[in-house]
């Protein structure tokens, strides 16, 4: 029997991609890494930092749950490891290394192996962060945190809305590369490019 009512022979329109904090980081640090990840599905070559940093995370997460709350300028608070975020009305998810939670507010704190300080790219994942716990957890987050693990440094970030609509058109142009399946152009930093676990695929650069 044929379907019937005024849906009837319309095609399903396909939900939309739900993309990760970290999609969002790595299209700030070069567009073409979720154009590999999604459009064009290849097998990256893991890099040395990619394959420590189980290690790294373990390693981090022990001495964070050995030490106080001084470095975040909190006295308490309650912390949450590797929490799992989703947001079906943004299409956004994610993995949070740590959420800190008090009473009035909550602060997603991200682990980075590197060095230099945060970077654009891991400001708008922090940001991304911050929006799902917002949801999540019904209580703002000002502020978030990165633990730049070689320096053993927490550096503060505050959330601005400037802050939240980049992520926001991040998405959208992350998702509208993926329905035109239009290769971007690639970083302008050749030096990214050369420890990129892609590389081998960005013939027109080499």
């Amino acid at each position: 029997m044929g379907e019937t009512g005024p849906e009837a022979g319309a095609a399903v329109a396909a939900a939309p991609v739900t993309v990760t904090a970290t999609d969002l980081k790595q299209w700030a640090y070069c567009p073409r890494i979720p154009f590999y990840r999604y459009v064009l599905p290849v097998r990256p070559t893991p890099t040395y930092k990619m394959r420590r940093g189980k290690d790294v995370q373990a390693a981090v997460e022990a001495l964070e749950r050995r030490r106080g709350f001084r470095a975040y300028g909190m006295r308490e608070g309650e912390r949450r490891f590797g929490l799992w975020l989703q947001s079906d009305r943004l299409g956004l998810s994610g993995k949070l290394d740590l959420l800190i939670l008090t009473p009035e507010a909550c602060y997603p704190v991200d682990f980075k192996d590197t060095e230099g300080g945060p970077r654009r790219n891991h400001r708008l994942q922090v940001a991304a962060y911050a929006l799902l716990a917002e949801e999540a957890f019904a209580r703002p987050a000002p502020d978030g945190f990165i633990y730049l693990v070689p320096e053993k440094r927490v550096v503060s970030l505050a959330l601005t809305e400037a802050d939240r609509n980049g992520v926001r058109s991040a998405i959208v142009e992350l998702r509208r590369m993926m329905e035109r399946e239009e290769l971007p152009p690639p970083t302008s930093l050749r030096s990214r490019c050369e420890v990129c676990e892609f590389r081998n695929y960005c013939g027109d650069i080499w």
